[in-house]
């Protein structure tokens, strides 16, 4: 199934507590768990004012009504093409 990457505008969210934090991620898996087994969130990292979410799912559409019905913004869903890292290089 198809990955993407998520970018998320949320100014200060490298500020966000743990007790924040922890409440947007409760926040997303309560969508997920409706929206059923077909989107998984798999990790996400967050910088100065954004989240950068990394989702499987079988398009983008679904993942955007995971951001809406979240809640959540959801700035730009791109789907992975292609994976590297520096293996290929040795």
């Amino acid at each position: 199934m198809p990955k993407f990457i998520i970018e998320r505008s949320i100014p200060g969210a490298g500020k966000l507590t743990a007790d924040q934090l922890q409440g947007i991620s409760q926040k997303s898996c309560g969508v997920l768990n409706q929206l059923g087994p077909k989107i998984q969130w798999v990790q996400s990292f967050v910088t100065d004012d954004k989240i950068y979410c990394v989702y499987i799912a079988p398009n983008a559409e679904l993942v955007q009504e995971h951001a809406r019905q979240g809640g959540f913004p959801a700035d730009s869903v791109a789907k992975v093409l292609t994976v590297i890292d520096p293996t290929p290089a040795e």
